[in-house]
């Protein structure tokens, strides 16, 4: 033998606006965390970045040192170490103008 209960109440209509309430909060903390969650790995992205750039200016810097030092006082290695750090200097500026956005024009 088997019994069936239904009980049917109607719903309390405070119960369902706290619901509501919550669900939305809910769905709100979710977006902020999908956000927050993009902004970091961004942030971690970046930091790895610039820890890259670090070590090779810290690399370039080591290495012109050591250029400097093994030059001397002789001054052909220095009229070549200079003539190299020259052509150097104009790649970087010239890669730095090429990736430099414009200006945007003033508004009137």
């Amino acid at each position: 033998m088997e019994i069936h209960v239904y009980f049917h109440t109607e719903p309390d209509s405070r119960v369902t606006d706290a619901l509501a309430h919550i669900l939305t909060r809910l769905n709100g903390l979710t977006f902020l965390e999908t956000h927050m969650s993009k902004e970091l790995d961004d942030l971690t992205a970046q930091v790895a970045q610039n820890t890259t750039i670090e070590e090779s200016a810290v690399t370039l810097i080591n290495g012109l040192a050591a250029k400097i030092t093994e030059a001397g006082t002789d001054p052909a290695k220095l009229a070549a170490l200079s003539a190299s750090l020259t052509t150097s200097a104009n790649d970087l500026s010239a890669a730095i103008a090429a990736n430099t956005p414009a200006a945007p024009a003033p508004s009137m």
